[in-house]
């Protein structure tokens, strides 16, 4: 089912979803159900698998010199969405990226994806490559998050990169796209990344997920914001919790996020990793109870190796 059939389906009530990285390479895909195992029991409407661009790294050869190689350290998005599908009977949502892709293997990545009926893609452009100061195209593949999706839509329109493509069946996915409470770090200012935004719900995106943020107030004025230039589609809050007092400076680096005062207090008066844990799922309850009030249509939380958290937070705002 897609994206925007389970919204509808809801009738106005609040829904809830996770997301999940794929297992490191080596790990078997049970590491990844003792992880959603506690959050079954929630009925999540689906479960987001992200991707994984490629890492350059140099190996050393015998003779002292080095080789070039890429390295995928958490492969199967695909194959984590499908067999999600099948252990819990839950729909699955594969973020597709830009970065270490060109436009025939995200072809190929939507074509398995809609013969495993799997009809939900979140196209996102991903991150610059590792020790890289910017974002740069794979070869032969997207620059920007838009033509990544104008892809999709092509194939929803069963357009296929190669012309000669007899009887072209149509695919049939609901599209995601990603937006930035507190606007995306490359943009010059908020107005000109809601430009950016408008433009892919244009060009064909069924809903918007934002990014983490801490303070609902941001996520309620990026809403305003959104529907005074006129996106219309529903707009889902993304939710993580502050687990560790080093997420005070990571946090921002990474995801170029605020951390609001009060939360930034309490994580600093607390003495034990236990009690900074207490804080973040007591803010993130709070976060998700005041959000839940306001009608949000789902409450999508980054899970990111913390189920144990996240269960007692779902647990407490129901």
């Amino acid at each position: 089912m897609k994206v925007t059939e389970h919204l509808a389906n809801a009738k106005g009530n609040t829904l809830v979803s996770f997301e999940v990285l794929p297992p490191l390479k080596g790990k078997t895909i049970e590491s990844l159900y003792n992880h959603l195992d506690p959050l079954i029991e929630f009925k999540p409407a689906w479960i987001n698998v992200t991707y994984h661009r490629a890492e350059t790294m140099f190996r050393k050869r015998g003779d002292g010199s080095f080789e070039k190689v890429e390295v995928r350290k958490r492969p199967g998005t695909v194959g984590i969405c499908a067999a999600l599908r099948n252990h819990y009977n839950v729909d699955t949502v594969p973020h597709l990226i830009c970065g270490g892709f060109n436009k025939q293997e995200t072809e190929n990545a939507l074509v398995d994806l809609n013969f495993l009926g799997i009809d939900n893609v979140l196209v996102l452009r991903g991150d610059a490559e590792k020790n890289e100061p910017s974002f740069a195209p794979h070869a032969g593949g997207h620059g920007y998050a838009i033509d990544l999706l104008k892809q999709v839509v092509n194939l929803n329109n069963g357009i296929y990169l190669e012309e000669d493509v007899q009887n072209e069946a149509r695919t049939n996915f609901c599209i995601g796209v990603a937006g930035y409470p507190e606007k995306h770090f490359e943009a010059p200012n908020l107005e000109n990344d809601l430009q950016y935004l408008k433009e892919k719900v244009d060009a064909g995106a069924d809903y918007i997920m934002t990014q983490m943020f801490f303070d609902n107030q941001k996520f309620f004025r990026f809403q305003d914001a959104c529907r005074s230039v006129g996106i219309k589609v529903p707009i889902i809050p993304g939710l993580k919790p502050i687990t560790t007092r080093k997420q005070l400076t990571v946090l921002p680096r990474i995801f170029h996020v605020d951390i609001p005062a009060d939360l930034c207090k309490a994580v600093m008066q607390a003495k034990t990793d236990a009690d900074v844990e207490t804080v973040g799922t007591e803010w993130l309850i709070a976060q998700s109870r005041e959000l839940k009030a306001a009608g949000v249509p789902v409450l999508h939380y980054y899970t990111l190796g913390k189920p144990r958290i996240i269960h007692n937070v779902v647990k407490a705002t129901m």
